[in-house]
């Protein structure tokens, strides 16, 4: 596993070297900066996994560096203040910032806290990568024609189609499945839950009521194509 990068920013020498100091120690790799615009250049070049930011910095700061932050990336920031009062902590809370610790501090609980942050950060990064796998697997998309399987709306050109219950069942069977061809009694069974017992009208009269609504041409269908002898395949065009 890679290290986790955690930008250093606070224009205190002392206080950048025992940050660095600890978390080193702790497995992360660690960048510094003493002001604001170097922070920018920073986040910007090495794209870091977590900044711990001073809030008063040379030439921007740190509200001025979260704000900016913000604008391009959602990870987590530490505000650092010399001050006490619940100011500070609203406004950068405010402009974005994750959590907020009053200096002096245990070098041992901003450990903690950037462990913690960094926790949370990889499942909510985890849970919106499994939302869009989901999604990705219940939107099948194809040139011209969409299924969105959550909604059950079906649209050619953009445009919303109406489908039965049984083409839509039909259209998604085919299309979750494209260039296996499928026989008319395999597509029964698979439909309509039951044998076929040699009627094969049904699944040739629901095929050509899809044709007619999906597709542009009807006669030469693109995606639901007949396999002399064989039976039926969805082609991803």
């Amino acid at each position: 596993m890679l290290e986790k990068r955690v930008l250093v920013v606070d224009d205190d020498l002392d206080i950048r070297e025992v940050i660095q100091l600890y978390l080193k120690n702790n497995g992360y790799s660690v960048m510094t900066a003493e002001d604001g615009l170097l922070a920018i250049q920073l986040v910007d070049e090495y794209k870091p996994d977590m900044v711990i930011l001073d809030v008063m910095l040379p030439k921007l700061d740190g509200f001025e560096v979260c704000q900016m932050i913000r604008k391009k990336s959602d990870i987590p920031i530490l505000f650092l203040s010399a001050k006490e009062d619940d100011m500070d902590k609203i406004l950068g809370l405010g402009v974005g910032g994750d959590d907020y610790m009053t200096k002096p501090f245990s070098p041992s609980v901003l450990v903690a806290k950037v462990k913690a942050h960094l926790r949370r950060n990889r499942i909510l990064l985890e849970k919106k990568h499994e939302a869009t796998e989901k999604q990705r697997k219940s939107l099948l998309e194809f040139s011209g024609l969409s299924i969105d399987m959550d909604s059950c709306v079906v649209k050619v050109d953009q445009s919303p189609i109406s489908l039965s219950t049984k083409e839509y069942q039909l259209l998604c069977f085919l299309a979750m499945r494209p260039n296996h061809v499928f026989s008319v009694g395999q597509l029964f069974e698979a439909i309509w839950d039951e044998d076929s017992l040699g009627d094969y009208r049904t699944v040739m009269v629901h095929i050509s009521n899809l044709r007619k609504k999906i597709e542009q041409n009807p006669i030469k269908p693109k995606y639901i194509v007949t396999v002399r002898g064989l039976g039926y395949k969805f082609i991803s065009p």
